[in-house]
């Protein structure tokens, strides 16, 4: 056993370029403990006062995922940080002694260390050197973090990017600054350790962490992803986690612990069934803020609704159609206890607001408004415009798989189909606003630099930002809150919209007919809001190859279906009214609220595809 001072060194637990840890024996308090030393020794008597200044500093936040420090001091003029060794085993021990880890495990693990460092960066320390050696795995299978900034100045040269030395930066501000990169930086080394632990081995061929990131983007050229072959199978929603973590766009990467563990802890609260993710927290959310506000008229569409006598149920469902709240809380009203208990056994889903207002009546209706909150509900004004192009998109799709749909097929109930397959993006553009402008940014490309000879860099597509955000799939919010509802398996069927890159085959049932229609009217409207416009023509072509032989369609008719749409919510939504906040009965207003909805492009009309025979699809009635 070699000796460092007081301590008895027993055998090295770990290093890298920066940092090397030891499990050490103390004689002072007559226990082992896990030193963890600079790999250069200070070199001169005020570097190494400076190091430990820093070191007592980052030893300060106490958090049950930080590993307290014994110690903070030196032997034979080497700094060191010594952590008692009954807080555990380093992660690289125990993936040393056992085998490989399941994901979950793993996830919950660094679930565990974001939550450390989170707090850490808040409080102004970095760790500088994150590794697997400076992981503490206690005894109950929590991690901690121990060691932060024992890495000093090697780490934190690494860490911090070049000043410029004509732009002059007030202290303050370069200090925040430098705090920030340092953050990052220990983000973008979980992701890399994740990476390993996942993938079964080192990133690029290198055990030391900090040689991978020197490697990655911006400071080389090498990408890290991890490998399709891995020891244990690996979730996709993960996978996405991790290959953001360590993406070769920065601007993509995590920038900080809280939007990491978000997005890992959302995924593992979903895989394992927890009550404290995503979809738990949106369905908390239901009974305090409701499912969607209404827009502004709710009270004048009611009155409408309910006062004129002897109107048809066809003529009040029309306007109940226009308000998404109201047409949502009707549909989750008709599967009440009270409402189901009416209902024959055997019948069929109902998915008309005409038969639904029958089945409640005219005081249903007025109880259902009455639950809904008056627009925009808890939302500030950037979210609530957000929301509000989502319900016109909604709209639109709507009216355009009423156009789309074969003959013999309820137009509301098509309608109502198309709005289901969005009801994940509604619930999070008014849950989840935040997130929802995280995802936004995710996905907006860069354009090109010609001055800087940098090509255009993609965005991201929106179901994988989601996962990295809230590390579950924006339809799976939409399923969860239909299953709350009482909407059963067959209707859920219907308002899954067919993957993007899933074949679109002729369909075997109305019920595959009614997803098939609404699944293309959603893929329209998505394309006519792409930017810039350039990219509207060729994505409207990709949905007549995708959908013209089964629906028998091409380019000029679904333009003109556009079109028709359009002019349904026009009409749909006169007298024009505003979004503002309030309820807004009796308003009167100048913005037609169609004004705003994307035009198709006319290259569309000229799309070169020739579409097939209507599949021999006999309509139901349902």
């Amino acid at each position: 056993m070699r000796s460092f001072g007081r301590f008895g060194l027993r055998r090295l637990l770990g290093k890298s370029a920066a940092t090397m840890t030891w499990l050490a024996f103390d004689p002072q308090l007559n226990d082992e403990v896990m030193l963890t030393l600079p790999r250069e020794q200070p070199a001169d008597p005020a570097a190494l006062s400076q190091w430990l200044l820093e070191a007592r500093l980052a030893a300060r936040p106490v958090h049950p995922h930080i590993a307290p420090a014994a110690e903070v001091g030196t032997q034979e003029h080497w700094p060191f940080i010594a952590v008692l060794r009954r807080q555990g085993q380093t992660l690289s021990e125990v993936l040393a002694a056992g085998p490989p880890p399941p994901a979950d495990q793993i996830a919950a693990w660094f679930c565990d260390v974001l939550q450390g460092l989170a707090f850490a960066h808040e409080a102004g320390t970095a760790h500088l050197d994150l590794q697997l050696h400076c992981i503490v795995i206690q005894e109950r299978g929590a991690a901690s973090v121990m060691a932060f900034a024992a890495g000093g100045d090697a780490a934190r040269r690494s860490a911090a990017p070049a000043a410029s030395a004509d732009q002059p930066m007030a202290m303050d501000t370069n200090l925040l600054r430098l705090q920030r990169a340092a953050a990052a930086r220990d983000v973008l080394a979980c992701g890399v350790m994740l990476s390993q632990l996942l993938g079964g081995e080192p990133v690029l061929g290198q055990v030391d962490v900090a040689a991978v990131i020197a490697r990655l983007p911006p400071l080389g050229r090498e990408l890290a992803r991890l490998p399709w072959s891995t020891p244990l199978p690996i979730p996709d929603a993960l996978r996405s986690i991790v290959n953001r973590s360590t993406s070769a766009q920065e601007r993509l990467r995590y920038q900080n612990a809280r939007t990491l563990l978000g997005a890992l802890s959302g995924w593992r609260d979903a895989h394992t069934g927890d009550d404290a993710g995503p979809v738990a927290r949106l369905l908390a959310r239901l009974h305090s803020v409701g499912h969607l506000p209404a827009v502004p008229g709710l009270a004048a569409r009611v009155a409408r609704i309910t006062g004129a006598e002897g109107q048809r149920t066809d003529e009040m469902a029309e306007q109940a159609l226009f308000d998404i709240a109201l047409s949502f809380e009707l549909l989750r009203t008709l599967n009440s206890a009270q409402v189901q208990s009416t209902q024959v056994a055997g019948d069929s889903p109902v998915l008309t607001l005409r038969r639904i207002i029958s089945l409640i009546g005219v005081n249903g209706v007025r109880l259902a408004a009455n639950t809904l909150r008056a627009w925009p509900g808890p939302l500030e004004e950037a979210g609530a415009r957000v929301l509000e192009k989502t319900i016109n998109d909604v709209r639109l799709a709507g009216h355009l798989a009423q156009a789309l749909r074969p003959a013999g097929y309820d137009g509301q109930v098509v309608y109502l189909i198309a709005a289901l397959q969005n009801l994940g993006r509604l619930m999070l553009r008014y849950h989840f606003a935040d997130e929802a402008e995280q995802i936004r940014q995710l996905m907006q490309p860069v354009p090109a630099n010609a001055a800087a000879g940098t090509p255009e860099l993609p965005g991201m597509k929106e179901e994988p930002a989601a996962i990295t955000v809230l590390g579950v799939e924006i339809e799976t919010l939409g399923r969860a809150v239909a299953r709350q509802w009482g909407l059963g398996d067959d209707i859920l069927h219907m308002t899954r919209r067919l993957a993007a890159d899933a074949p679109v085959r002729r369909p075997d049932t109305d019920a595959d007919m009614l997803r098939l229609v609404a699944s293309a009217a959603n893929e329209t409207v998505d394309a006519l809001g792409l930017a810039p416009a350039t990219r509207v023509a060729p994505a409207l072509a990709q949905v007549v190859l995708r959908y013209g032989r089964s629906l028998g369609v091409n380019g000029r008719e679904l333009t003109d279906a556009v079109q028709a749409a359009r002019e349904a919510v026009r009409i749909a939504a006169a007298p024009p009214r505003t979004f503002g906040r309030g309820d807004g009965a009796g308003e009167d207003a100048d913005t037609d609220l169609a004004a705003n909805l994307p035009q198709p492009h006319a290259a569309a009309e000229r799309a070169p595809v020739t579409p097939g025979a209507t599949p021999a699809v006999t309509p139901g009635a349902i």
